[in-house]
């Protein structure tokens, strides 16, 4: 079983005002001290942009790269996202990072709010996956769409959509999956050979069902506790595991569960529940 970290964890996020940034420098050592030997790269800006400073950053703390969550405008005709995801490209190559992880971006602020899809919208997400995909492959990386929510690809239709007239591979998100209304444990018995990137996340329900009912926004419901460690929330981990080991899976499992920070942690902050899921984890390896 490959286990992964990645900055979020630690509440390290790409959206304005989400909450206290911690140091690359103190999430990178934390990452090390509970034994984590690869990391996503984190939002812009976490690392250095320079591709060869980021790769250098890494292997300064003994982290590989995984790669990394790039979200981009995927449903607009006239946008051409090939440039800024071939500059992304451009540090998971130099730093060894082999996962393209795309979402569908909304063109807005923060995943609290979408807009609607209209046909000539999908078919412009679809074109777009498929030549972000070959660039992917051209440059040795493999690439993986992941249903998120506030995204165009959130809820149980849009996956089954994208799962059935595309043929992207899945990062499999057991808690964006989840509160977007999506069975993971079924995605994942029905789709496993679709599977190559997997962000292991818990979830309470409760509080996911409050932001599937808008009675909460999803950062609400983050700053209230929505992701929990493994093994005591509301996914089945065990049983997506069984699964993907059912087919041979050997990608990665990302410890990515999505946190916010008021201020600066003065204890061990964030690392208790990144152990702690780690420890859940080898449980089922």
């Amino acid at each position: 079983m490959r286990i992964a970290g990645a900055p979020i964890s630690w509440g390290v996020c790409e959206v304005p005002g989400w909450g206290y940034q911690m140091t690359p420098e103190r999430v990178l050592k934390e990452m090390v001290q509970v034994g984590i030997t690869a990391t996503e790269f984190g939002p812009d800006g976490f690392l250095p942009d320079a591709p060869e400073e980021k790769a250098a950053t890494l292997a300064g703390y003994g982290l590989k790269a995984v790669g990394g969550f790039v979200p981009v405008v995927l449903h607009d005709p006239d946008h051409d996202p090939v440039p800024e995801v071939d500059r992304a490209l451009d540090g998971f190559v130099a730093a060894g990072g082999d996962v393209l992880v795309l979402a569908a971006n909304s063109g807005l602020d923060g995943y609290d709010t979408r807009p609607v899809l209209d046909d000539a919208g999908w078919a412009a997400l679809f074109s777009h996956l498929d030549a972000l995909a070959e660039l992917a492959r051209s440059r040795g990386v493999t690439p993986s769409l992941h249903p998120h929510v506030g995204t165009m690809v959130e809820t149980r239709d849009d996956v089954l959509r994208v799962l059935n007239g595309s043929s992207i591979p899945l990062c499999l998100d057991t808690g964006h999956l989840l509160i977007g209304g999506t069975d993971p444990v079924a995605i994942t018995q029905e789709w496993a050979s679709r599977i190559a990137h997997v962000h292991a996340k818990d979830v309470n329900d409760a509080l996911a069902a409050k932001v599937r009912a808008k009675e909460l926004t999803y950062q609400e419901a983050v700053a209230q506790g929505m992701y929990v460690p493994l093994g005591t929330g509301d996914v089945d981990i065990k049983a997506i595991v069984t699964a993907l080991n059912a087919v041979g899976y050997n990608g990665w499992y990302v410890m990515e569960q999505d946190t916010i920070l008021p201020e600066e942690p003065k204890d061990e902050g964030p690392l208790a529940a990144v152990r702690q899921s780690i420890a859940y984890l080898k449980t089922l390896a």
